[in-house]
């Protein structure tokens, strides 16, 4: 795309306003030949080594970005905060795969280096609005100790300085002059003895707690890895679910550098927005939020001092929303993706590509490579919606309709928005995978849930999202108006907006009316994402296009005139990944996230205990300790649970119903090696769908089943 997209979001306000309308967007200069000379040239790489060592984010993802792990974003979260509603929390995360024992030069953030985490609140203008910029400083407070902390001193002490611009960078206001960033979480004799700290890490988090100047409270130091993934399936050729052993949370007992900020929302709106938004789903509340590390331009070494730097700041890596250099951009791109910002991708249409048709779709397609990918196998896009939609790579999912009336006065007309969401025939997922990665999803025909179209994918449904925002490239973009899903709320789910769309299709009163309504998890992930958002397995349901149906494009199963819940849906909503939640329990308060594992401790006794289970490892972990099954099914009033057990273990099942509420849990106990069976009486439940999850001691999901009472 060429032109400048912001000016979009004017016709929420002034209909009057069309595409062709918007002037052009014009890029600096000197991004354009950085462009050109990154993607033709060989020159081009040697000149980025030279500039930074690195440029590329989150868990090491490209490749250039591993030789400069301090600079190296892990992710990125925005959200409402769950006890304080009038504030937006915003973390993010940096230096990947700390290991918690890593001494005697632990982890921290890094010296000259500037951390940064852009605010987009206006898509009439160019770039951010809001700017925050940590930057840290490092000192030996004893270097006659190798230990790291002795006698209460540090020799990582580190403090940090927080900036903030309110003009995109132009000018900066220092809001905390010398922030205490907790040293690393060592072990107890360390923390909590007399010849160490003589205090707990609690409280040491606790007071590195800052208030800005400004009105923000700020927290920057070592924690627990908020992401949760099984990494080493995931990249070993999409084996997730792993196939034939248990999946693992790949930074389980690993920790992060992370800076979390809280920021009240009237601080954050645009100016002359009112503080009180007219909807749930106020267009004017949107925002979006990048993070990224830059450096400056030239380091110096010497032989009698430590490194010098100088000359202009240079970008090294970004992140927005979750997994898009990791599983969407190509390796021959990825290092490219990150020099540049969101902002840059506007003009440049060379990865749109990688969105329109994207390369997992081809693992969740039987004519392409589905079948060589069985961990996909619940997985599969849409390839005759409706009977005339074809969504599969290359094909032309809603292009056909390209000029027909039934168009008119949609997001797909190009008379309201040009052609950003139909740009061309074959890429087919230009209306889904692209805005929800690009710009966001605007509460337009046809984005809204089928409940009240009638079966028509093109007539006005019930509101659930809009987070539009169409400014720039990869961000994550959240509207601040969505009001809170409560993390104790028995209908709060880590599948986010998936979640909320599954209620307003099936469940009592959502799905009763087309009224713009809350429904629980409308501020889930991609409006934001929280915490305990399954960002991975979210991700790869829309890939399989889950997004597509719950706008009335249903799965190729879906017989006209019938439900719409069908075996292909049932198994998209039911796919996991075989990890669905962190190691540990987040913190219900500022800043959130758990505390960092320590270098002396247990992980939660799962990395330091050996066992005799024959395996070397531990005891479950090692391959499936149980396998179910159940019979009858379909059933009435009852049903059992056959189990073979090949190694003595406990065992949990628990019934969620189609909303993703638990509703029973059949067994939890321990079981010998050996056949076992456990009968479930479900009298006091309604007939339709469920599903069994079988768990081991250790929380990890083993098996899921669909159960069908009738």
């Amino acid at each position: 795309m060429t032109q400048h997209a912001g000016m979009i979001l004017r016709f929420f306000t002034n209909p009057d306003i069309r595409w062709n309308a918007v002037p052009p967007f014009i890029h600096q200069l000197i991004y354009k030949t950085m462009k050109s000379v990154f993607k033709n040239s060989l020159a081009a790489l040697l000149m980025l080594v030279s500039l930074a060592t690195a440029t590329a984010s989150s868990h090491r993802e490209a490749p250039l970005i591993a030789d400069d792990p301090l600079a190296d974003n892990c992710d990125l979260y925005a959200f409402r905060s769950p006890d304080n509603p009038n504030t937006i929390t915003i973390i993010a995360t940096y230096v990947p795969l700390q290991l918690p024992h890593g001494g005697p030069n632990y982890y921290s953030f890094g010296e000259n280096i500037r951390y940064e985490i852009h605010v987009d609140n206006d898509a009439t203008k160019p770039g951010d609005e809001i700017v925050y910029r940590f930057t840290f400083k490092q000192v030996n407070e004893d270097p006659t100790t190798f230990f790291n902390i002795r006698l209460g001193k540090q020799n990582l002490k580190t403090t940090y300085t927080l900036e903030r611009s309110v003009d995109g960078g132009a000018t900066f206001q220092i809001i905390v002059a010398n922030g205490v960033v907790p040293p690393p979480n060592i072990g107890k004799r360390s923390i909590e003895g007399g010849a160490g700290m003589n205090t707990t890490y609690a409280a040491l988090m606790s007071n590195a707690i800052a208030t800005a100047s400004s009105g923000e409270k700020v927290f920057c130091g070592t924690t627990d890895d908020p992401f949760f993934v099984d990494l080493g399936g995931v990249f070993d050729l999409g084996d997730l679910p792993r196939q034939g052993a248990n999946a693992r949370d790949g930074v389980r007992c690993f920790n992060v550098s992370t800076i979390a900020i809280q920021i009240p929302i009237g601080a954050l709106l645009k100016a002359g927005v009112p503080a009180t938004p007219v909807s749930i789903l106020d267009p004017n509340y949107v925002i979006g939020v990048w993070a990224s590390a830059s450096r400056q331009q030239i380091r110096t070494l010497s032989a009698t001092s430590g490194p010098a730097y100088s000359g202009p700041w240079v970008q090294v890596s970004r992140l927005g929303m979750p997994l898009t250099n990791e599983a969407v951009i190509p390796i021959g791109y990825k290092d490219y993706w990150n020099a540049i910002t969101p902002y840059d991708e506007l003009a440049d249409a060379s990865m749109d590509e990688f969105f329109y048709n994207p390369e997992l779709a081809l693992y969740m397609d039987d004519s392409q490579f589905g079948g060589a990918v069985p961990a996909f196998a619940k997985l599969r896009i849409q390839r005759n919606s409706l009977g005339a939609f074809d969504f599969g790579n290359g094909k032309n999912g809603l292009f056909g309709l390209k000029g027909n009336p039934a168009l008119a006065g949609t997001a797909l007309d190009d008379a309201v928005f040009g052609t950003l969401l139909l740009p061309a025939a074959n890429k087919p997922r230009s209306v889904d995978l692209w805005p929800i990665f690009h710009t966001g999803v605007p509460n337009v025909i046809p984005y809204q849930l089928a409940t009240g179209k009638g079966g028509n994918p093109l007539a006005a449904g019930k509101p659930f999202i809009h987070n539009f925002l169409p400014n720039g490239g990869d961000m994550l973009r959240l509207n601040m108006a969505t009001p809170v899903t409560p993390r104790n709320d028995l209908a709060f789910s880590p599948l986010g907006i998936v979640q909320a769309a599954v209620l307003g299709l099936t469940a009592a009163p959502y799905n009763s009316n087309a009224n713009l309504e809350f429904i629980p998890n409308m501020d889930g992930f991609p409006n934001g994402r929280r915490l305990e958002d399954d960002v991975t397995r979210i991700e790869l349901q829309a890939v399989g296009g889950v997004a597509l149906a719950a706008i009335g494009l249903w799965y190729d199963d879906y017989m006209i005139g019938g439900s719409p819940v069908t075996q292909d849906l049932l198994d998209v909503l039911t796919y996991s990944t075989g990890v669905d939640k962190n190691d540990v329990v987040f913190s219900a308060t500022f800043p959130y996230v758990a505390m960092p594992f320590s270098g002396t401790g247990d992980c939660g006794g799962l990395i330091y205990t050996s066992t005799n289970d024959g395996s070397g490892g531990v005891t479950g972990l090692s391959q499936k300790p149980v396998l179910m099954k159940n019979y009858p099914n379909p059933f009435q009033n009852q049903t059992t649970f056959e189990f073979r057990v090949n190694q003595p273990t406990d065992v949990t099942i628990r019934i969620f119903n189609m909303s993703g509420v638990l509703v029973s849990e059949p067994f939890s106990g321990y079981l010998t090696e050996g056949q076992h069976t456990k009968t479930w009486n479900s009298a006091h439940l309604p007939d339709g769908f469920y599903v069994a999850n079988l768990y081991d001691g250790f929380g990890n999901l083993l098996q899921s089943g669909k159960l069908v009472k009738q």
